[in-house]
């Protein structure tokens, strides 16, 4: 037998590993699209939108992006830092009430927005029902009525105490042209400082018996402690009056109800020219989307003092092993966008 018959097995062997080792190579890149890849993710200073923005870099991370600890910056700095490419992405961009700050980072020229993360974010004005029975007060306009807004004083000086939105979260700019539009100022102040802290300071002053009067939103835990019809009701407003960008738009509700603020879609904001390069990416954002009711419960567990970040991490690892195959699915379309 010649030397070469001798080797040709050989080398047929060595060729089959070579193929099996490229299709295998392949085949890891294909998993791993974001591999090597930076990615800097965004959250405003609401501790509970942690949960959120940790199952999106999960998920990056499973396609292989270097993604990198969570910044924390208020809204209007997050779409401008995304829109110029020094972050990548942001989970909880409420639209419409974040379109001033869309359009000024530079709108669908600079930012990615597609699908829909969570939907029906409901917000507005609440008081105890106890005061709302007693007063039959159901329109937060009736505290023009310097005697009906008395009620809700809690610091003295005769004027409604409305709990409500810290600077730079969107919500603020919504109260404070409501109190001008609706003509409140001279019987309400808008609380301003840590919403945590205000809230807080609120739901002791209902525990005691107290009157009170607050701004709030949903997906968030504090409808789990304060609940709608049973201890608070909602406040209508007397029309529709918004800021900016959405002015014009009607938060009259299908049932006829107006409590003063559209229903938002959370989304997920990106850097444009990420998800341009990134199809994988740009997929997964479209694709992602969580129950409210996850978002609420999840949120309450830390109000009950599962806070911190091992806990919150737990919470996202949780909710993918009880979601495993929403979970596979969202990773399988991303993947195959980068085929």
């Amino acid at each position: 037998m010649s030397s070469h018959s001798r080797f040709r097995p050989f080398r047929r062997f060595l060729l089959l590993t070579a193929l099996a080792t490229g299709v295998a190579v392949a085949a890891h890149a294909a998993d791993l699209p974001g591999k090597g890849t930076q990615v800097l993710p965004l959250k405003s200073s609401i501790a509970e939108e942690t949960f959120q923005t940790l199952l999106v870099m999960k998920a990056l991370t499973q396609l292989g992006y270097d993604v990198q600890p969570i910044k924390e910056v208020e809204y209007p700095t997050a779409h401008i830092a995304i829109g110029n490419g020094d972050a990548t992405f942001l989970a909880d961009h409420w639209n419409p009430m974040h379109a001033d700050y869309y359009k000024n980072a530079g709108g669908d020229a600079k930012l990615f927005r597609k699908g829909i993360f969570s939907p029906n974010a409901a917000q507005g004005y609440l008081i105890d029902k106890k005061t709302a029975d007693k007063y039959h007060i159901t329109n937060i306009g009736q505290l023009k009525d310097p005697n009906l807004a008395k009620l809700f004083d809690s610091d003295g000086d005769g004027k409604a105490d409305l709990t409500g939105c810290n600077p730079g979260w969107g919500c603020e700019a919504v109260i404070e042209h409501q109190l001008t539009a609706f003509d409140l100022r001279k019987t309400v102040t808008h609380q301003q400082g840590s919403y945590a802290a205000l809230i807080a300071d609120t739901i002791t002053r209902f525990k005691a018996g107290q009157p009170i009067l607050y701004y709030t939103w949903t997906p968030y835990w504090v409808s789990n402690v304060l609940k709608p019809g049973q201890d608070v009701v909602w406040l209508e407003v007397p029309f529709s009056s918004l800021p900016g960008e959405q002015k014009g738009l009607d938060t009259k509700l299908p049932n006829g109800k107006n409590y003063g603020f559209t229903v938002n879609n959370q989304q997920i904001v990106a850097n444009k020219a990420f998800t341009d390069a990134h199809p994988d990416a740009a997929v997964l954002f479209e694709e992602m989307q969580l129950p409210i009711a996850d978002i609420n419960a999840q949120n309450y567990l830390m109000s009950q003092g599962q806070n911190k970040a091992a806990d919150i991490e737990r919470h996202a690892d949780q909710w993918i092993q009880a979601h495993q195959q929403t979970w596979d699915g969202w990773l399988a379309k991303a993947r195959a966008a980068a085929r």
